[in-house]
């Protein structure tokens, strides 16, 4: 009974980061990472490295769904690729550095920082407005690679494409919303590529973890995930194209949000015993 709650668990949110991955461009990993985490400790696993669990096996995931996520985006010619190749060596370096430092923490800790980061991220997207801007150009080299550094640390750190940080990033720089989103999922892929395989070099041969698990990977969650989640990609690349911007943002913040606050919980109640 528990291995089919866990497949229903796992096929339902793969069907959701999915959708969530081609209509916001974040990869779904702000939803998988609390998901996972709940489901393993549901199934008693208990471990002070299972929280990078659930952020590798996230950013497994993301591999493939943002993969599908901008050929469907440049399908429509939403795509912005010079953005792409200008801050994409800075986002890999820094999604490296990111599996360095999650790596390095306790489970609670990681989750922690989860929660005040999404909860951070949901509330800006709540409240920004169209008028807020830096510039109506997008910056430099220099300044882009800034940017790269930024998104690709904290992006691998928590699990989550590179939509999380990329979409407010440029649209406080006039891209609008649809091609922000289109964009990042571009991101998901610089990123979830070198921490996928930075997390399984970091946590080979740990002991304590679930089984199944090679480094940091949970092979039965990321199988099922991405054969699920692959399916739903065009459905949310469709409604990105379809929503108003205005509403896109909306669902942004509040999925960012709900989960982001629901990791903090979990993460300040493990430090506190």
């Amino acid at each position: 009974m528990d291995f089919v709650l866990l497949f229903i668990f796992l096929a339902a949110t793969g069907a959701v980061s999915g959708l969530i991955a081609g209509m916001l461009g974040i990869g779904g990993g702000v939803v998988l990472v609390p998901v996972l985490y709940y489901v393993f400790e549901f199934l008693g696993y208990e471990s002070d490295r299972l929280m990078q669990v659930c952020v590798a096996t996230s950013g497994g995931t993301i591999i493939f769904n943002s993969a599908r996520s901008v050929l469907m985006h440049h399908r429509r010619g939403a795509v912005d690729w010079s953005v792409l190749k200008r801050w994409g060596p800075a986002i890999s370096l820094g999604a490296l550095a990111g599996v360095v430092g999650a790596a390095s923490l306790r489970s609670a800790n990681l989750s922690v920082i989860f929660g005040v980061i999404g909860m951070l991220l949901g509330f800006y997207m709540l409240i920004s407005r169209p008028l807020w801007k830096l510039s109506d150009t997008l910056p430099g080299r220099a300044l882009a690679s800034v940017y790269g550094l930024v998104i690709g640390f904290f992006s691998a750190m928590m699990g989550i494409g590179g939509g999380s940080f990329g979409v407010p990033a440029m649209t406080l720089y006039g891209m609008p919303v649809q091609k922000a989103v289109a964009t990042s999922s571009g991101f998901g892929l610089l990123i979830s590529v070198p921490s996928f395989i930075g997390f399984l070099i970091a946590g080979w041969g740990l002991p304590g973890l679930p089984p199944y698990t090679i480094g940091f990977v949970n092979l039965p969650a990321l199988v099922v995930i991405v054969a699920i989640s692959m399916t739903t990609v065009s459905l949310g690349v469709r409604l990105a194209h379809y929503l108003p911007a205005a509403v896109l943002k909306r669902i942004f913040a509040v999925f960012i949000s709900l989960m982001a606050l629901n990791m903090l919980i979990k993460g300040l109640v493990a430090l506190s015993m």
